[in-house]
Protein backbone atom coordinates (compact mmCIF):
# COMPACT_ATOMS: atom_id res chain seq x y z
CA UNK A 1 0.00 0.00 0.00
CA UNK A 2 1.24 3.26 -0.95
CA UNK A 3 0.96 6.01 1.82
CA UNK A 4 2.73 8.58 0.04
CA UNK A 5 0.77 11.96 0.14
CA UNK A 6 -0.14 12.34 -4.06
CA UNK A 7 0.02 15.26 -5.70
CA UNK A 8 -3.01 16.94 -7.70
CA UNK A 9 -2.32 15.27 -11.61
CA UNK A 10 -1.53 18.68 -12.50
CA UNK A 11 1.39 18.82 -10.40
CA UNK A 12 2.53 15.48 -9.99
CA UNK A 13 5.68 16.43 -12.91
CA UNK A 14 8.45 18.34 -11.58
CA UNK A 15 7.63 20.83 -13.69
CA UNK A 16 4.07 21.71 -11.87
CA UNK A 17 5.19 21.42 -8.81
CA UNK A 18 7.82 24.43 -9.53
CA UNK A 19 4.93 26.34 -10.94
CA UNK A 20 3.01 25.93 -8.08
CA UNK A 21 6.10 27.24 -5.27
CA UNK A 22 6.52 30.18 -7.68
CA UNK A 23 3.09 31.04 -7.39
CA UNK A 24 3.01 31.35 -3.66
CA UNK A 25 6.77 32.66 -3.39
CA UNK A 26 5.22 36.03 -3.92
CA UNK A 27 2.98 36.05 -0.82
CA UNK A 28 5.17 35.87 1.74
CA UNK A 29 8.72 36.90 2.91
CA UNK A 30 9.55 33.51 4.04
CA UNK A 31 12.09 31.06 2.48
CA UNK A 32 9.65 28.03 0.82
CA UNK A 33 9.72 25.93 -1.80
CA UNK A 34 13.79 26.84 -2.38
CA UNK A 35 15.23 25.03 -5.53
CA UNK A 36 17.48 21.93 -4.92
CA UNK A 37 19.87 20.60 -6.67
CA UNK A 38 20.30 16.93 -5.48
CA UNK A 39 20.17 16.84 -1.64
CA UNK A 40 21.96 20.43 -1.15
CA UNK A 41 20.18 24.03 -1.66
CA UNK A 42 20.31 25.73 -5.21
CA UNK A 43 23.76 28.46 -5.32
CA UNK A 44 21.59 31.48 -5.67
CA UNK A 45 19.56 30.06 -2.65
CA UNK A 46 22.40 29.85 -0.51
CA UNK A 47 23.55 32.93 -1.48
CA UNK A 48 20.16 34.59 -0.53
CA UNK A 49 20.47 32.93 2.79
CA UNK A 50 23.95 34.24 3.49
CA UNK A 51 23.01 37.47 2.15
CA UNK A 52 20.48 38.03 4.86
CA UNK A 53 22.34 36.88 7.36
CA UNK A 54 25.45 39.28 7.10
CA UNK A 55 22.13 42.07 7.14
CA UNK A 56 20.82 40.83 10.01
CA UNK A 57 24.29 40.43 12.06
CA UNK A 58 25.26 43.77 10.36
CA UNK A 59 22.30 44.93 11.92
CA UNK A 60 23.23 43.96 15.69
CA UNK A 61 26.60 45.67 15.63
CA UNK A 62 25.05 48.78 13.99
CA UNK A 63 26.11 51.99 15.82
CA UNK A 64 22.92 54.31 15.96
CA UNK A 65 23.83 58.10 14.90
CA UNK A 66 21.98 59.99 17.72
CA UNK A 67 23.05 63.45 16.00
CA UNK A 68 21.10 62.58 12.66
CA UNK A 69 18.12 61.41 14.94
CA UNK A 70 18.22 64.56 16.82
CA UNK A 71 18.54 67.06 14.02
CA UNK A 72 15.16 64.98 13.13
CA UNK A 73 13.53 65.91 16.35
CA UNK A 74 14.40 69.28 16.23
CA UNK A 75 12.22 69.98 13.26
CA UNK A 76 8.91 68.01 15.21
CA UNK A 77 9.89 69.26 18.82
CA UNK A 78 9.63 72.67 20.22
CA UNK A 79 12.47 71.39 23.00
CA UNK A 80 15.58 69.09 22.39
CA UNK A 81 16.32 65.64 22.97
CA UNK A 82 18.41 64.39 25.17
CA UNK A 83 21.02 61.79 24.75
CA UNK A 84 21.47 59.64 27.05
CA UNK A 85 23.69 56.24 27.72
CA UNK A 86 23.06 53.37 29.56
CA UNK A 87 25.28 51.31 31.48
CA UNK A 88 26.52 49.21 29.43
CA UNK A 89 29.72 51.30 27.65
CA UNK A 90 30.13 49.70 24.64
CA UNK A 91 27.95 47.60 21.79
CA UNK A 92 29.88 44.31 22.55
CA UNK A 93 29.55 44.49 26.67
CA UNK A 94 25.86 45.44 26.02
CA UNK A 95 25.27 42.55 23.82
CA UNK A 96 27.39 40.23 26.61
CA UNK A 97 25.46 42.13 29.74
CA UNK A 98 21.74 42.72 29.52
CA UNK A 99 21.60 43.99 32.63
CA UNK A 100 23.63 46.89 31.95
CA UNK A 101 21.51 47.74 29.24
CA UNK A 102 18.63 47.98 31.28
CA UNK A 103 20.26 50.97 33.10
CA UNK A 104 21.34 54.44 32.54
CA UNK A 105 24.67 55.05 33.47
CA UNK A 106 25.01 57.77 36.24
CA UNK A 107 25.74 61.05 33.67
CA UNK A 108 22.40 60.86 31.79
CA UNK A 109 21.10 59.72 35.35
CA UNK A 110 21.86 62.94 36.51
CA UNK A 111 21.05 64.96 33.30
CA UNK A 112 17.46 63.95 33.55
CA UNK A 113 16.90 64.73 36.85
CA UNK A 114 18.23 68.41 36.17
CA UNK A 115 15.78 68.39 32.79
CA UNK A 116 13.01 71.59 33.78
CA UNK A 117 10.38 69.84 31.92
CA UNK A 118 9.06 66.63 33.32
CA UNK A 119 5.48 64.79 33.70
CA UNK A 120 3.23 63.12 31.33
CA UNK A 121 4.88 61.24 28.59
CA UNK A 122 8.03 60.08 28.39
CA UNK A 123 9.23 58.84 24.86
CA UNK A 124 12.84 57.06 24.75
CA UNK A 125 14.37 56.17 20.90
CA UNK A 126 16.60 53.02 21.75
CA UNK A 127 18.85 51.29 19.34
CA UNK A 128 18.25 48.27 21.26
CA UNK A 129 19.47 44.94 18.87
CA UNK A 130 18.55 47.05 15.56
CA UNK A 131 19.92 50.60 15.12
CA UNK A 132 19.24 50.36 12.01
CA UNK A 133 15.34 50.30 12.89
CA UNK A 134 15.53 53.27 15.54
CA UNK A 135 17.03 55.16 12.78
CA UNK A 136 14.78 54.40 9.72
CA UNK A 137 11.37 54.01 11.46
CA UNK A 138 11.26 55.99 14.58
CA UNK A 139 11.06 59.61 13.70
CA UNK A 140 7.95 58.67 11.42
CA UNK A 141 6.16 56.95 14.39
CA UNK A 142 6.27 59.43 16.61
CA UNK A 143 5.51 62.24 13.70
CA UNK A 144 2.06 60.17 12.92
CA UNK A 145 2.09 59.74 16.82
CA UNK A 146 2.30 63.79 17.69
CA UNK A 147 -0.98 64.95 17.09
CA UNK A 148 -2.98 61.88 17.96
CA UNK A 149 -1.38 62.72 21.64
CA UNK A 150 -2.08 66.20 20.89
CA UNK A 151 -5.95 65.34 20.53
CA UNK A 152 -5.69 63.41 23.76
CA UNK A 153 -4.29 66.35 25.81
CA UNK A 154 -0.85 64.06 26.43
CA UNK A 155 1.98 66.60 27.32
CA UNK A 156 5.36 65.58 26.71
CA UNK A 157 8.51 65.05 28.31
CA UNK A 158 11.72 65.80 26.29
CA UNK A 159 12.39 63.06 24.08
CA UNK A 160 15.81 60.72 24.86
CA UNK A 161 17.75 59.00 22.71
CA UNK A 162 19.43 56.33 24.27
CA UNK A 163 22.67 54.39 23.34
CA UNK A 164 23.15 50.56 24.02
CA UNK A 165 19.30 50.41 25.32
CA UNK A 166 16.81 48.00 26.46
CA UNK A 167 13.13 48.17 27.04
CA UNK A 168 13.94 48.11 30.75
CA UNK A 169 16.02 51.52 30.61
CA UNK A 170 13.03 53.50 29.84
CA UNK A 171 11.16 52.92 33.25
CA UNK A 172 14.68 54.63 34.44
CA UNK A 173 13.99 57.48 32.21
CA UNK A 174 10.25 57.77 33.32
CA UNK A 175 11.37 57.84 36.94
CA UNK A 176 13.97 60.45 36.42
CA UNK A 177 11.12 62.67 34.28
CA UNK A 178 8.21 61.87 37.09
CA UNK A 179 6.29 60.74 33.74
CA UNK A 180 3.19 59.06 33.81
CA UNK A 181 3.82 56.49 31.15
CA UNK A 182 6.84 55.78 28.70
CA UNK A 183 7.12 54.96 25.48
CA UNK A 184 10.35 53.47 24.05
CA UNK A 185 10.78 52.88 20.45
CA UNK A 186 13.56 50.21 20.28
CA UNK A 187 14.65 47.80 17.30
CA UNK A 188 13.81 44.71 17.40
CA UNK A 189 16.31 41.21 17.25
CA UNK A 190 16.85 41.52 13.61
CA UNK A 191 15.48 38.34 11.50
CA UNK A 192 16.50 36.73 8.20
CA UNK A 193 13.75 38.76 6.45
CA UNK A 194 13.68 42.28 8.48
CA UNK A 195 16.90 43.45 9.68
CA UNK A 196 14.93 46.96 10.71
CA UNK A 197 11.84 45.76 12.43
CA UNK A 198 10.92 48.26 15.45
CA UNK A 199 8.99 47.59 18.08
CA UNK A 200 6.89 50.19 20.31
CA UNK A 201 6.59 49.13 24.34
CA UNK A 202 4.52 51.54 26.57
CA UNK A 203 4.00 50.69 30.33
CA UNK A 204 1.79 52.67 32.73
CA UNK A 205 3.72 54.36 35.31
CA UNK A 206 6.86 52.29 35.53
CA UNK A 207 8.57 51.50 38.64
CA UNK A 208 11.66 49.87 40.26
CA UNK A 209 9.65 46.74 40.87
CA UNK A 210 7.83 47.37 36.84
CA UNK A 211 8.42 43.71 35.08
CA UNK A 212 7.60 42.91 31.01
CA UNK A 213 4.43 41.66 32.00
CA UNK A 214 3.27 45.57 32.66
CA UNK A 215 4.27 46.64 29.05
CA UNK A 216 2.18 46.21 26.33
CA UNK A 217 4.20 45.69 22.75
CA UNK A 218 3.36 47.10 19.30
CA UNK A 219 6.09 45.40 16.82
CA UNK A 220 7.04 44.43 13.27
CA UNK A 221 6.89 48.72 12.91
CA UNK A 222 7.93 49.07 8.99
CA UNK A 223 7.51 49.84 5.77
CA UNK A 224 7.20 45.80 4.93
CA UNK A 225 5.18 45.46 7.80
CA UNK A 226 3.24 47.41 10.47
CA UNK A 227 3.08 50.87 9.00
CA UNK A 228 4.60 53.49 11.26
CA UNK A 229 1.06 55.45 10.91
CA UNK A 230 -1.46 52.54 11.78
CA UNK A 231 1.59 51.77 14.54
CA UNK A 232 0.88 55.44 16.07
CA UNK A 233 -3.16 55.01 15.72
CA UNK A 234 -2.45 51.35 17.88
CA UNK A 235 0.02 53.34 20.12
CA UNK A 236 -2.33 56.30 20.87
CA UNK A 237 -5.23 54.04 21.42
CA UNK A 238 -3.35 51.99 24.45
CA UNK A 239 -1.67 55.21 25.72
CA UNK A 240 -5.37 56.42 25.85
CA UNK A 241 -6.71 53.56 27.76
CA UNK A 242 -3.86 53.50 29.95
CA UNK A 243 -4.76 56.74 31.60
CA UNK A 244 -8.77 55.76 31.53
CA UNK A 245 -7.66 52.21 33.09
CA UNK A 246 -4.47 53.64 35.29
CA UNK A 247 -2.67 50.02 34.14
CA UNK A 248 -0.76 48.37 31.37
CA UNK A 249 0.37 45.26 30.54
CA UNK A 250 -1.35 42.04 30.68
CA UNK A 251 -3.73 43.44 32.64
CA UNK A 252 -4.59 45.90 29.37
CA UNK A 253 -6.44 44.03 26.46
CA UNK A 254 -5.89 45.22 23.46
CA UNK A 255 -9.84 45.65 21.91
CA UNK A 256 -9.04 48.65 19.88
CA UNK A 257 -10.23 46.62 16.55
CA UNK A 258 -13.26 44.85 18.35
CA UNK A 259 -16.51 46.27 17.64
CA UNK A 260 -18.54 48.72 19.82
CA UNK A 261 -21.09 46.68 22.11
CA UNK A 262 -24.30 48.63 22.25
CA UNK A 263 -26.34 48.08 25.34
CA UNK A 264 -29.75 46.87 24.93
CA UNK A 265 -32.66 49.07 25.41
Amino acid sequence: MNDKPQLPAELDAPAGVAELWAALRPLTAARIGLPRTGASLATPALLDFRLAHARARDAVGAALDAGALQAGLSLLLAQPALVCRSAAPDRRTYLMRPDLGRQLDAGSLALLQASPSRGGLAVVFADGLSAQATQRHALPVLEALLPLLQAQGWALAPVVVLHHGRVAAGDGVARALQAEAVLVLIGERPGLSSPDSLGAYITWAPGAATSDADRNCVSNIRPQGLAPQAAAAKIAWLLNQMRVQQRSGVALKDQMNQPVQVPAE
